[in-house]
């Protein structure tokens, strides 16, 4: 039964959002959408901490409750004192924890041998006994009606505070940038090295928009992809503004995606950023499901290698180690896509 199918409302709904950039922003339609459902008294949105950024400036950031860490997250939820759990995070944890801290009702997907820790549940179809990858934003808008959350559009969303904007225009200024349109590279991907692209094959497609379109190479990444991000600097012809040595977070990559004229990026969070502020987007895939990302493509092309037998393995490495779902994948079809999706944009400016 659903909670749908009780009595009136829950008092406290507590949302605990999923672990990785890519798929918080996904869920943003959920968690908005929760927020303005009249049959919660209160909707608290528990993010790992250092997430919290990627909500910043719109109206679930007041809603945000933080998890320092593993180790304190089974406190934080008790102390919510919820009434339900809506669980968006796939992980084993993060249902065990919302037992643990005595939330009564949990619903979230059931996978990873989780069953027994939900009392609300969505089943992921199989075929043969193998799960059938669909779009992870389904999936967390059938999580949310098990609650009875209705998601009227799957388009994510996200804001940039003005002190944000601001202060990434001056960061470029300080490096260079004339104010001109940029592509915006991000290199790296928390997931591991099987969803790296040789920084070589960066710089090809960035020197191509710059002798094509003009547009300058801004190359960012998150903490710990410092090298990778100065090896695509190193690699351009043309010079490439590097903000490897800069503070970066979360919110700021809000501010730089949404100025930009194009995001080239890997299957990494970055991607859903460009979906969320409408900026022409490619994405350059590898060892994962095309399947699973399957939404939000209208000025987004995902570029990989078709016909591989070892693709997709979903592993971090290449347990093959020799990488050709990345290796193989030549910048002349990121260029072409990129020009695709320039295109696609200014027709859509025009329409």
């Amino acid at each position: 039964m659903s909670v749908a199918q009780h009595d009136a409302s829950v008092g406290h709904l507590l949302i605990r959002a999923p672990n990785w950039v890519g798929d918080l922003v996904m869920a943003t339609p959920v968690l908005e959408a929760a927020l303005v459902d009249p049959r919660f008294g209160c909707v608290s949105i528990a993010v790992r901490a250092h997430l919290a950024d990627v909500l910043r400036g719109g109206p679930c950031e007041e809603r945000v409750v933080p998890i320092p860490d593993r180790r304190s997250e089974a406190d934080v939820l008790r102390a919510a004192n919820a009434d339900a759990a809506l669980l968006l995070s796939s992980s084993m944890g993060a249902a065990w924890r919302s037992l643990r801290a005595g939330i009564p009702m949990r619903a979230g997907v059931d996978l990873g041998g989780r069953r027994w820790l939900l009392t609300h549940r969505v089943v992921p179809p199989t075929c043969d006994g193998r799960r059938v990858p669909i779009p992870t934003a389904h999936l967390l808008r059938d999580v949310a009606g098990l609650f009875g959350i209705q998601v009227p559009s799957l388009h994510p969303r996200l804001y940039v505070p003005d002190g944000e904007r601001v202060a990434a225009r001056e960061m470029l200024a300080r490096l260079g940038h004339d104010g001109a349109g940029y592509a915006l590279c991000a290199p790296g991907a928390a997931f591991g090295a099987a969803k790296l692209w040789p920084p070589a094959s960066h710089a090809a497609v960035l020197d191509a928009l710059f002798e094509r379109h003009g547009l300058r190479a801004v190359v960012t990444g998150g903490p710990g992809e410092e090298d990778g991000m100065r090896a695509v600097v190193a690699a351009c012809k043309h010079d490439a503004i590097d903000l490897s040595t800069e503070t970066r977070n979360l919110a700021q990559l809000g501010a730089l995606v949404e100025a930009a004229a194009l995001l080239l990026v890997g299957d990494s969070g970055p991607r859903w950023y460009a979906a969320a502020f409408d900026v022409p987007c490619v994405t350059i895939m590898g060892p994962n499901f095309p399947e699973l990302t399957a939404t939000s493509l209208e000025l987004c092309e995902v570029v990989r290698m078709e016909g591989l037998e070892c693709a997709p393995c979903l592993r971090r490495v290449c347990p093959l180690e020799h990488h050709r779902c990345m290796v193989d994948l030549e910048p002349a079809r990121a260029i072409e896509a990129a020009e695709r999706v320039l295109a696609l944009a200014v027709g859509t400016q025009e329409a």
